[in-house]
This record gives structure tokens, C-alpha cells and sequence, in this order.
């Protein structure tokens, strides 16, 4: 099923899906019916939200190849149209993919543009005489195919010229976003310079594992970030802005969904002090770019809670259980290995237990960082923009998608950092990374934001 990204659907006749599958003759015919069916419905524009259906959503691959053939022929031009065309390059079945990329070629839909370059590079690198190439398969030839004859060139600088200006009003939206005014003052300060960031795997009774942060020194520039994690009273003054005009969202991000929390109604997390929780990586990324931030990189997050000495927890190297709320805190039992710790964990219960887990987002300063951030060590996870296993941005392309379809996919998991509420102390060093599901929604997780330093 291909990621839709049209918010214009309608749900598909009943005649639409009668395919008899008992013999491929039958198969063929039956298909055949319902392409001829759809053709006649689908000529005016009336027709258009319904092939947009069948192109997204149809059981059946030729049925959703002829959609996207005769919404290129009918109506190539119509932005809903173009839309749906362009999405049904990522069709898991190679022939509606295709099917795609042929008349997008033919009638130069240029909408397209950025699903192509995602599959194929960009054009004015491609068309190099000394550009290293690899044998490619019909796809590739398609999407190149389709690249040139929009852009009708294949001189590279000339490309160049033309993808410059095709993306200038992104570049432009992207400007404005970068120069929005910072909406918080409650910030600290992360001078730029070399920090010691990851380090040396150890034996660990929780079995947690942390060799995945390699130890190294790096340079990180100068940067804000909050003091606190994003709390509740923050949170609803995004909500009460913004509503749901997906001004601030992702491009990526599903369609027709709110930013209001999972647990916006209950009272042990939504009081206004509390760090909010029950969010995804999309409501902190929305978040973000209305504060006139963003989400902190895991090498940013990491410096902001360690400083530039390597310590183990955000107050220093020495374990301290009366500086960080964790596990044995919030549930008042102790847990010494993975097995307790498990047995504890399977207590929770909605609305019970335990009564208060998580503590207001400036409690504890006692457990600052070394520039004065609050609670970078438990209470809450920390979203980030880093990629958990690329350590790249995060660039998710699952729009339209169910999380049952990209669940094991590696670019659908962030990194978190801190540790929670329910963690033990191996997850609440500065340097262990854990992940999380970008789709998720978690009572665990919460974020702060970074910002740009423009003075």
C-alpha cells in the first residue's frame, strides 16, 4: 500500500473490489471490469478523490496502476492529482511505482520532484561526466528518466540552476523558520568547543547495554538550550496557537492527528509544572519549530548534561540517588538487577501505581548540569533529532503509513537520552542512548529545545 499524502479520499465502491481471483483469466478480466469502471468515474473532477483512493488504498496492484495512469491522463496539473502520482513512486509493487514514474516523465509532474530526488540523487550530480554510478535496475532508470525530462536538461550546471530555483521557496520557508523569535527565556548557555562525548563499555547488572557511544572527543558549536524539559504550561500554550493548522509540522507527519498529549487528562502528568509526556517525535518537532528551535542533536543533548569533562551524571562521576528521580524513587522500592527490576516495572498500573512518578520540571537542582540544565539525568526521557542507529537528522518518509509498516525499519527510531522515571542508574548517564519509535507516545518521554545563538 502506497503513503498517501492526499487528505482527500473517499471510500471505494464495493463493485471496485470485487476481484475474482480463482484463475488468472478470471483475475485479469475482473481487473479489467474494474479499470473500466473506474475510468468512466474517474474523468471529471469529481472523479479525482476517488482514484487518489484506489491509488492508495486498493488491495489489488494493477487496479492502483491504473489508477495512477488515469489520474496523470485526466488530471495532471491538479495539485490532489499530482500528489497522489507522486507518492505511488514509493508503491511497494514495482510495476505501480513504474507505472508512476512513466507519466510523470509524460506529463512532466513536477510535484514529483522531491520523492524522485529521494530515490535517484540529485539530477545535476548524476549527469556528471565523472560521477561514480553503480548498475541500476528499472527503478533508477525510471526515476532518472523522469528527473530530466521535468527539468528538459541534462547539463549539470544547468540542473543545478533549476533544482536552485525549483527549492527556493522551501529555502525560503526554511529562513523564516531559522530567524522565528526564540519563545522561551528560560534558557542556559553551551559555550562551543571540544567535549568527551560517549564512552568505554563496562559490565552492567541491569545487562543495559552502552558500547554503542563510542568515546571520542568533539567539537560542538555554541548553542541554548532549556533549562528545563518542555513542561505542560508550555505545551498548552503551543496547543492554544497553534490548534490544528500544521503550520509548525513536519512534512512527514500523518495527516489529520493532534498534538494533544496521550496523557493530557491525567492527573499524575499533566499538572502544569510537569514535564509533558504522552507526545511523539512529531508533536516535539512541531513544538520546536513553533519555539523558534529545534530538537537537540545527541551529541548537543550530551554536551548540555556533561560539560567538556566526561563526568558520568550531569552533577559528576558519583552516583547520587537524592539528585535524580529514577526508578527506586518514583515506585519507593529498590531494585538491584534486571530481574527485580522487570518484576517492579510490570506493577504499573493506569491511574495507581505508582501515585506520583513524575516530579516537576525544575525539582531536584541539586542534580544540575555543569551549565545549570535541570534533570538531564531521569524524570523524563529526552527526544532528540538524531537518528538511533545512522546518528544523522532524522528524515522520516512514512507518511500515509501504518507503524505496523515501518516499525523495523532503522530510520523510524530517534535517539533518546537521560533516562525516566522508571529507569534504573545504568540508563542515567550522560552518555546511554536509548531509542524509541518516532510514532510512539509514551507517559516515559518528554523533550526540551535548542536554540541558535544570534547575538
Amino acid at each position: 500500500m502506497v503513503g498517501n499524502r492526499v487528505s482527500q479520499v473517499v471510500d471505494i465502491p464495493a463493485e471496485l473490489l470485487e476481484i475474482d481471483d480463482t484463475d488468472d483469466d478470471r483475475y485479469w478480466a475482473s481487473v479489467g471490469r474494474a479499470v473500466a469502471l473506474m475510468e468512466h468515474k474517474g474523468r471529471t473532477a469529481d472523479g479525482i478523490p476517488l482514484l487518489t483512493s484506489l491509488v492508495a488504498a486498493h488491495p489489488e496492484w494493477p487496479v492502483r496502476a491504473a489508477a495512477v495512469r488515469l489520474l496523470a491522463e485526466h488530471h495532471a496539473g491538479d495539485p490532489d492529482a499530482d500528489a497522489a502520482v507522486a507518492a505511488a513512486t514509493h508503491d511497494t509493487v514495482d510495476w505501480v511505482s513504474f507505472t508512476a514514474l512513466k507519466v510523470i516523465a509524460e506529463h512532466r509532474i513536477a510535484a514529483a520532484v522531491p520523492d524522485l530526488i529521494r530515490i535517484s540523487g540529485w539530477p545535476s550530480n548524476f549527469t556528471r561526466p565523472d560521477f561514480t554510478r553503480k548498475p541500476v535496475g528499472c527503478g533508477a532508470a525510471f526515476t532518472k528518466r523522469a528527473l530530466l525530462a521535468i527539468f528538459g536538461t541534462r547539463d549539470p550546471a544547468e540542473l543545478r540552476r533549476l533544482e536552485d530555483e525549483y527549492f527556493a521557496d522551501m529555502h525560503k520557508r526554511l529562513e523564516a523558520a531559522r530567524k522565528r523569535p526564540r519563545r522561551n527565556d528560560d534558557v542556559v548557555l553551551v559555550p562551543g568547543g571540544p567535549a568527551i562525548i560517549g564512552a568505554k563499555a563496562e559490565p552492567d547488572p541491569f545487562r543495559m547495554t552502552q558500547g554503542d557511544n563510542t568515546l571520542r572527543v568533539v567539537d560542538v558549536p555554541t548553542f541554548l538550550i532549556d533549562r528545563t524539559a518542555v513542561t505542560n504550561a508550555r505545551y498548552r500554550e503551543f496547543l492554544e496557537e497553534v490548534g490544528d493548522s500544521g503550520e509548525f509540522d513536519h512534512p512527514d507527519q500523518p495527516e489529520g492527528r493532534s498534538h494533544v498529549p496521550a496523557h493530557w487528562h491525567d492527573p499524575r502528568f499533566n499538572a502544569p509544572d510537569l514535564p509533558v509526556v504522552g507526545i511523539d517525535w512529531y508533536d516535539a518537532y512541531a513544538f520546536a519549530n513553533w519555539a523558534g528551535g529545534s530538537l537537540p542533536s545527541e551529541v548537543q543533548w550530551e554536551k548540555a548534561a556533561r560539560g567538556v569533562d566526561g563526568r558520568r551524571y550531569p552533577w559528576g562521576d558519583e552516583w547520587d540517588p537524592a539528585r535524580v528521580n529514577y526508578v527506586e524513587r518514583s515506585f519507593g522500592t529498590a531494585v538491584s538487577d534486571l530481574d527485580s527490576l522487570e518484576a517492579l516495572l510490570v506493577t504499573v498500573s493506569q491511574g495507581e501505581n505508582p501515585a506520583h512518578p513524575v516530579l516537576p520540571a525544575d525539582a531536584l537542582p541539586e542534580g544540575a548540569s555543569p551549565y545549570g540544565a535541570l534533570q538531564m539525568s531521569g524524570n523524563v526521557w529526552e527526544i532528540t533529532r538524531t537518528n538511533f542507529y545512522t546518528g544523522e537528522d532524522m528524515d522520516p518518509f512514512f507518511k500515509g503509513r501504518h507503524p505496523l509498516e515501518f516499525m523495523n525499519r532503522k530510520d523510524a527510531f530517534h535517539v533518546l537520552r537521560g533516562g525516566t522515571w522508571t529507569s534504573p542508574p545504568s540508563c542515567l548517564t550522560t552518555f546511554y542512548r536509548g531509542k524509541d519509535l518516532l510514532t510512539d507516545r509514551h507517559n516515559e518521554v518528554g523533550f526540551r529545545c535548542v536554540y541558535e545563538v544570534t547575538d
